[in-house]
């Protein structure tokens, strides 16, 4: 047995066929929704396929029918967790909810994302970091963070650049709205549509694991290098994360009412969170 596939994991489900690696988002009662475990162990499992010269693929899934609904709120809203994800955005380098998405692109293999059910938030943002999206017709996407007072702050402005225009990530973004696959292949935010996106991703993954792994993983790099984004830009995502989740406009709680809490505007926000947001922005700027 693979060293890789022996690791127990809580969250994920992980196998090996033919030297092509599958990893399963393993909490179907959440539709999969993406906690700080399952984020904790993406990173320490993609840390591992780095180092492993016999995967030469990797399908990225979700259990039951379903890739990944976004964030887990309930496991966010926690103390422990919300002090813990405002450390994330203020520390000078990447945040853990950066890494869990960049890691799969600048893994030395290639990585495809096969979706169902729903991607919607994290889900979308760690599909976009996939190289290549293996979707189900009927597949909802979406970049929600704009419903919950929140921005898309897990590396999107590196895995989204290329992939979408730049017109068609903002409405997306700004609007948070719902999209099914077709559209998201016309947009090109997905790669293929199939009825059976899991066996239409397995020969692809075959595919690529026929070729030379130094042809492959060269030309990835390659190709990613051609849309690499300066690091201060991963920085300002974290700054304008820390400025949602410190203001008043953070929608979490009403969202959950009948009649949401109209949002306020701007200069109603209290002026030592202002402070502490242009500090914040002033520091990202001199990186």
């Amino acid at each position: 047995m693979n060293a890789i596939a022996s690791y127990q994991y809580e969250t994920l489900q992980v196998s090996i066929t033919d030297n092509i690696l599958t990893v399963t988002l393993n909490r179907p009662h959440k539709k999969n929704a993406m906690s700080f475990q399952v984020i904790n162990e993406l990173i320490k499992l993609a840390g591992r396929i780095s180092k492993d010269r016999t995967i030469r693929a990797v399908i990225l899934n979700g259990a039951e029918g379903t890739f990944c609904a976004g964030i887990d709120l309930g496991d966010l809203n926690h103390p422990k967790n919300t002090a813990f994800a405002l450390w994330e955005l203020i520390k000078p380098w990447q945040s853990a909810f950066q890494r869990v998405c960049l890691v799969w692109r600048d893994l030395p293999v290639p990585v495809i994302a096969v979706l169902e059910g729903y991607c919607i938030g994290a889900g979308l943002q760690l599909a976009l970091a996939c190289d290549i999206r293996v979707s189900h017709p009927d597949c909802q996407l979406s970049i929600m963070e704009a419903k919950w007072g929140l921005v898309p702050d897990m590396g999107l402005t590196q895995s989204a650049f290329g992939v979408l225009r730049e017109d068609t990530l903002k409405e997306l973004a700004m609007s948070a709205r719902i999209i099914d696959a077709n559209e998201g292949k016309e947009l090109g935010l997905i790669s293929h549509c199939s009825e059976v996106p899991l066996e239409q991703a397995q020969k692809l993954a075959a595919e690529f694991a026929e070729r030379s792994p130094d042809a492959v993983l060269a030309s990835k790099r390659v190709i990613n290098a051609m849309y690499d984004q300066p690091a201060k830009t991963l920085y300002k995502e974290k700054a304008w994360q820390l400025k949602m989740m410190l203001g008043r406009n953070r929608k979490l709680a009403s969202e959950k009412q009948s009649r949401p809490a109209p949002y306020l505007a701007n200069a109603n926000s209290a002026k030592f969170l202002l402070s502490v947001n242009l500090l914040v922005l002033f520091s990202f700027d001199s990186l």
